[in-house]
């Protein structure tokens, strides 16, 4: 009975290793998200000419539409390391230390990992970010058709602030 009990105990243990794939596929979307938010950033740049040729309203227009589209492409770089913090830690912390990043010295500063709670938090604060972001995104296209539109935008504003000053607080 003990050598069926081995061999199960070891079955279990090396199950483990089907993270990889939430890994190998996280680092890839990451990749995909980061190489796609850096081609919309160069489109943006691209079309910063007819910011600079333009005057009055259009011009207007113009800086509400970039302003939109930059604060989209800090979503997305967000969202990529949301995606890069996400593979880092569950393979350090299912499968191995990545060595090479305590070698480094810079692993302090990101893959503080020791269990399921701390990948959480970790990426509790990027998704706050993301939605902070998100919101003021929204915001720069919203049109206030009376008094109760703006009431709601406070309060949306109060939300955000509070959110930021309780996942602050969470840190310390």
């Amino acid at each position: 009975m003990g050598s069926i009990e081995k061999y199960f105990e070891k079955l279990l243990w090396n199950s483990r290793h089907m993270v990889l794939v939430a890994v190998v596929a996280s680092v890839l979307l990451s990749l995909l998200l980061f190489a796609i938010t850096a081609i919309d950033v160069i489109s943006l740049l691209s079309h910063s000419g007819e910011y600079i040729s333009a005057s009055g309203e259009e011009r207007k227009l113009l800086k509400i539409e970039m302003v939109a589209h930059t604060v989209g492409a800090i979503d997305g770089f967000l969202l990529a390391t949301i995606l890069m913090i996400f593979s880092l830690g569950l393979y350090e912390l299912f499968i191995s230390d990545i060595d090479e990043a305590k070698k480094s010295g810079q692993s302090s500063k990101v893959l503080v990992i020791n269990s399921l709670d701390d990948l959480k938090s970790k990426l509790a604060k990027v998704i706050l970010m993301i939605l902070v972001v998100t919101f003021f995104e929204v915001s720069l296209s919203m049109s206030f058709t009376d008094a109760l539109d703006l009431v709601y935008f406070s309060l949306g504003i109060l939300m955000v602030s509070l959110a930021l000053y309780f996942g602050s607080k969470s840190s310390h």
